[in-house]
């Protein structure tokens, strides 16, 4: 924990281990995401900084709306109730207030919601890079398993590695449990295959438990697995070239020459009927075309695979 949480939790901690119940999806996606901040920590933090944040919110733009006197565009038609009448000469502070209210209950339970969605996120982010390592990550466990290194060792080695990403940091995990908490390799595994956010890696490391378990050659077995994860990583290389082609096409087709179409079409309207100021020619310029590229990378960014 750094110092801020440390505070939040000093302030809040006790009352957040009350909690641990009523949030076990927070903590599993924690525990995916490898965070290694306390839950009751985090939780604390997820409620001081929701105050903070709708605090410094509902100030700040309370404080706004009274200097500029915005209430006081407010035009009120028809009767009007006594009381309102009353309160008429208040109404720019009264304003304010219920500003500062709405802006402290929005603000600060957006805050809170991003706490709780923050974990799966990151644990989305380490799904996909173990999907995207974990072929060459057992590349390389087949390699050392065949020198006659043993698996805890083998699990161990790559964990210090740097160059195979989460799943390595997997890893790290399951030689935590070993040498840390006095755990046998099957054990570790289990643990490990129950809260890695991959299906793929679970998938490995339950196959690899049934192995072990049933005295099967683990060798050949992470050999067979290499084999598999290879064969898929290329099916999905070409599943995605395949569609960045058809995205390219159809980027080609709509943003390239159906824009020029429209261009040149306009143009000559405008040009036939005398138009000075042709709007739908601005828009699909300075519009259309930007946004409609910008839609793109977005897509063909969040398509594509990690390396």
């Amino acid at each position: 924990m750094n110092s801020y949480e440390r505070v939040c939790f000093n302030i809040l901690g006790g009352r957040m281990k009350e909690k641990r119940d009523d949030f076990i999806f927070l903590r599993n996606d924690m525990m995916r995401a490898r965070m290694t901040v306390p839950f009751e920590a985090y939780m604390a933090t997820a409620y001081v900084s929701s105050a903070l944040v709708g605090l410094l919110f509902g100030v700040l733009i309370g404080f706004l709306t009274y200097m500029f006197r915005l209430p006081d565009l407010i035009v009120y038609y028809g009767t009007l109730p006594d009381i309102i009448m009353a309160l008429n000469p208040f109404k720019v502070l009264i304003g304010a207030v219920i500003v500062m209210a709405v802006c402290l209950v929005v603000f600060g339970g957006i805050t809170y919601a991003i706490f709780l969605i923050y974990p799966g996120i990151l644990a989305g982010e380490r799904k996909r890079n173990i999907d995207a390592t974990l072929p060459y990550a057992i590349n390389y466990i087949t390699a050392m398993s065949t020198a006659g290194i043993t698996p805890a060792e083998v699990f161990r080695l790559l964990g210090q590695s740097k160059i195979y990403g989460e799943s390595a940091v997997e890893a790290r995990y399951i030689s935590r449990e070993i040498d840390i908490f006095g755990k046998d390799l099957l054990d570790a595994l289990r643990i490990a295959g129950q809260y890695t956010p991959s299906s793929r890696m679970r998938d490995f490391l339950q196959g690899a438990t049934a192995s072990i378990s049933s005295g099967s050659n683990l060798t050949e077995y992470f050999r067979a697995k290499s084999e598999q994860y290879t064969r898929e990583n290329r099916l999905e290389q070409k599943t995605f070239l395949e569609t960045l082609g058809l995205i390219s096409e159809s980027y080609v087709t709509a943003l390239v020459a159906g824009t020029l179409f429209l261009i040149i079409l306009q143009s000559i309207m405008s040009t036939i009927s005398g138009e000075t100021d042709p709007l739908f020619l601005y828009a699909v310029i300075y519009a259309i075309i930007p946004l409609g590229s910008i839609m793109f990378v977005i897509l063909i960014s969040s398509m594509t695979p990690e390396v």
